[in-house]
């Protein structure tokens, strides 16, 4: 794969790994504080009603818990749209050849997982959480491969986000079509004008960042007040991201030449004295080569760079601390082996994700669909398929959809956790220990 594909792909990983790490830290330390003796404190910060008001009128009233899932969780899906429009256009899923593999694995490593906890949930008040074990956290998996070190091949990382974003694609449709309440026509009228009016003012070349976020805001508040999700409008709008520079780079290769010419030609020579309008001449040039640099970027690369980080450290840690603080006593987890929310969280996240992700896989390949990563046996692949075990934070947001009964999330996130910690270290020791196949890339029994 090039390298102008790959290093932007290996930025983005790395960030996400570290991100992870931060993930953990308030998910650990929202553990904590909801099984202290101070825990009051911690369900009045995350039930604490936040008012929007315009002219003494309440536009919008939440809890903190729910800003953060329906406002502050449109970056962090925002973002994701990002990452699958860039995969389509220019990464793994561009060519349909190499986007077979992780698309079929990802669908397998759904399908499984959902299965599994229908057969423990089906007829029940607590079947509508079957799509709560179907997505993999990026973050953690991306960060627990990267600790593997050189033991993977890169073209396995590669595989791994491609499958994860497979993932989150289909756990965005899941949310939009099976956990949407009624849906208000009017509004979601809304929403579509602000998403017709983001694409023209794309085709108008408008390049004014502030009316892009006008629009959607009004995207946002639209699918918020319709019953969709409020986060698929940061989906949708990411999807909408242009790849394309407003420059091509001969476009800039030349328009940067002729500015840089303009600043020879005001300067005179390197040792020539400059007067105060030169120096005003010679800075407008360079605000001038700044601001064709810039729009020499792609507005998707552009918005990644900038936000991921934000996402990766800000959005998705307060989104782990506002959710994971579950209080969780000796009896229940005592009773979590009986209790069939936990199992099927549990298994399908832990057993559901390697069978199906590893399953299909193999079907791809024995059928010629698809192909191994290069460099990689189906002994790494079995541990790829571990680490897709890890479902933290779409896994917590399907959990907030799914449940209203406090019994039932507690006990689904007891299962997350529990899960996700067991994936993570067993992928770990997996791919550490297993070896690498020598002919990788051939079809089993070949």
């Amino acid at each position: 794969m090039p390298t102008a594909v790959v290093q932007p792909v290996l930025a983005f990983m790395r960030t996400e790994a570290s991100g992870g790490i931060v993930m953990l830290v308030a998910a650990v330390a929202a553990l904590i504080w909801a099984n202290s003796p101070w825990s009051a404190s911690y369900e009045a910060l995350i039930s604490t009603h936040l008012t929007l008001e315009l002219g003494g009128i309440d536009v919008l009233d939440h809890t903190v818990q729910e800003w953060v899932n329906d406002a502050l969780m449109v970056i962090f899906f925002f973002v994701v749209g990002l990452e699958i429009k860039r995969e389509l256009v220019v990464g793994e899923l561009r060519d349909p050849r190499a986007a077979a593999l992780p698309a079929v694995a990802a669908l397998g490593g759904m399908v499984a997982p959902a299965l599994i906890y229908l057969a423990f949930n089906a007829g029940t008040p607590a079947s509508r959480g079957w799509g709560i074990p179907m997505a993999t956290d990026i973050a953690f998996a991306i960060g627990v491969v990267s600790l593997v070190g050189t033991r993977v091949p890169i073209s396995a990382k590669l595989f791994l986000l491609a499958l994860a974003i497979v993932d989150d694609l289909g756990a965005i449709l899941v949310i939009a079509v099976f956990y949407t309440a009624d849906v208000s026509v009017g509004w979601l009228a809304v929403a579509v004008a602000g998403l017709l009016l983001v694409v023209v003012m794309q085709r108008l070349h408008v390049r004014a960042e502030l009316l892009y976020l006008l629009a959607g805001t009004v995207v946002w508040l639209g699918m918020l007040e319709s019953g969709v999700h409020a986060t698929i409008a940061g989906v949708a709008l990411g999807l909408l991201t242009p790849t394309a520079s407003f420059y091509r780079p001969e476009e800039f290769t030349s328009a940067a030449r002729r500015l840089v010419d303009r600043v020879d030609a005001y300067t005179g020579h390197p040792g020539a004295p400059e007067d105060a309008r030169t120096t005003e001449r010679t800075q407008a040039l360079s605000r001038d080569v700044e601001r064709l640099a810039h729009e020499s970027v792609s507005p998707l690369h552009r918005l990644e760079h900038k936000l991921a980080p934000w996402s990766s450290f800000l959005v998705v840690p307060i989104f782990a601390f506002a959710n994971a603080g579950v209080r969780i006593s000796q009896e229940e987890l005592a009773g979590a082996v009986g209790d069939s929310v936990v199992v099927g969280v549990f298994l399908g996240l832990l057993v559901g994700k390697v069978i199906g992700v590893t399953g299909a896989a193999w079907l791809a390949v024995r059928l010629g669909v698809a192909r191994l990563p290069h460099g990689t046996g189906w002994g790494q692949m079995a541990g790829l398929g571990l680490l897709a075990g890890i479902g933290f934070t779409v896994a917590l947001f399907v959990t907030a959809l799914a449940f209203d009964d406090p019994d039932l999330v507690a006990s689904a996130k007891l299962g997350i956790f529990a899960a996700s910690l067991v994936a993570g270290a067993v992928g770990f020791a997996w791919l550490r220990f297993v070896p690498r196949e020598p002919r990788a890339g051939t079809q089993p029994g070949s």
